[in-house]
């Protein structure tokens, strides 16, 4: 049987976590269900994440390949299809990619101390909650570079905007324990696009 290397562990580790998040809540991921999960120790889940932050972050940011997948993307689009196609990719990915994260992100928020932690995990590694934004204002910013919405168009509060109406709504289904409606989704995505485009096209 071939050796685990560092990186297939880690691959496990990310993988166990974002299905404990998926299946049981933000309730059920602690370090010593993760690791009896992932059939190591707690001690070995360190050598791989600085903390319990760092690993439930990555396993959101890694383990969400379609909206990370878009964002990472957004540099090339410019120029490609419409803009309102574009957006309207990010924002269907958004919602639900939101709706995963609000467990993780309720539990940071109404805890000082794991909001603490986390806050100067995220100023180490850069890897924020405007992780988001960052390239969605400037893929608009290259837009408005071609002339393809208005000169005078503001990137940064229209990608606020898109990202957290896409939040709102997340929260919503979350709240009322709708259940994931693909449909629906691409129709609010195709209303907050048209709204945010309609002054500035």
């Amino acid at each position: 049987m071939p050796r685990a290397t560092a990186a297939s562990t880690r691959d496990r580790i990310l993988d166990v976590t974002a299905d404990l998040m998926r299946t049981g809540g933000l309730t059920a991921v602690t370090t010593r269900e993760i690791a009896r999960a992932a059939g190591l120790t707690e001690a070995a889940l360190y050598r791989h994440f600085k903390n319990k932050e760092d690993l439930l972050t990555s396993a959101l940011a890694e383990r969400s390949p379609v909206f990370v997948g878009i964002l990472n993307d957004l540099p090339q689009q410019v120029g490609q299809a419409t803009v309102a196609e574009n957006l309207r990719r990010v924002a269907e990915a958004a919602v639900p990619f939101y709706r995963q994260a609000l467990p993780m992100l309720s539990a940071i928020l109404g805890d000082p101390n794991l909001r603490a932690r986390h806050r100067e995990w995220a100023s180490e590694t850069g890897r924020g909650p405007q992780r988001a934004n960052t390239p969605l204002s400037a893929y608009l910013r290259g837009e408005r570079e071609r002339a393809r919405i208005s000169a005078n168009f503001d990137t940064d509060a229209a990608a606020a905007l898109l990202l957290g109406a896409c939040l709102q709504r997340a929260l919503f289904d979350e709240f009322y324990g709708r259940l994931f409606d693909g449909q629906a989704i691409a129709e609010y995505a195709a209303a907050l696009v048209e709204t945010l485009l309609s002054p500035a096209e």
